[in-house]
């Protein structure tokens, strides 16, 4: 999570809303990281998680990441949840939860549902108090 906090930071310090994103591959080596990149690729699925999914698959020359785990500082949103599933990811570690954009143990529940076809295993928590505070510290310095 050290290292998805870094991403977050460099994130941040880029404009971007701070999160960032870890791939472990099956060897617990860390295969791919990103930060949010959604305002300078004027991409809306350039979430951290969205952007180091496709980085891992290119590094393993697979779509399927049956045997990484991905570390996250935010609960993933719908969207990076549904990736989640059809990357097959077998492990998720997210840092402070988001009541209000989440789709794991917030919102919508992607993985919970009756349709979806994987569900990782998910540790929740892991960083939060650094994960938060960086959150927190963006949103009060843009409101400032």
């Amino acid at each position: 999570m050290e290292m998805a906090l870094a991403e977050a930071v460099a994130a941040g310090a880029r404009g971007e809303v701070p999160v960032g994103a870890v791939v472990l591959g099956p060897d617990g080596e860390i295969i791919a990281r990103a930060g949010n990149r959604t305002l300078e690729l004027k991409d809306p699925t350039a979430h951290a998680e969205m952007l180091a999914i496709r980085q891992a698959s290119a590094v393993l020359g697979s779509e399927r990441l049956i045997a990484c785990d991905l570390y996250v500082t935010l609960e993933p949103c719908p969207m990076c949840a549904g990736a989640i599933s059809f990357a097959r990811i077998r492990r998720l570690y997210y840092g402070a939860s988001d009541p209000k954009g989440g789709g794991v143990e917030q919102g919508a529940r992607v993985f919970a549902q009756p349709t979806c076809h994987h569900r990782p295993e998910i540790y929740p928590g892991i960083g939060e108090r650094a994960a938060a505070q960086l959150l927190t510290d963006f949103f009060a310095a843009l409101r400032s």
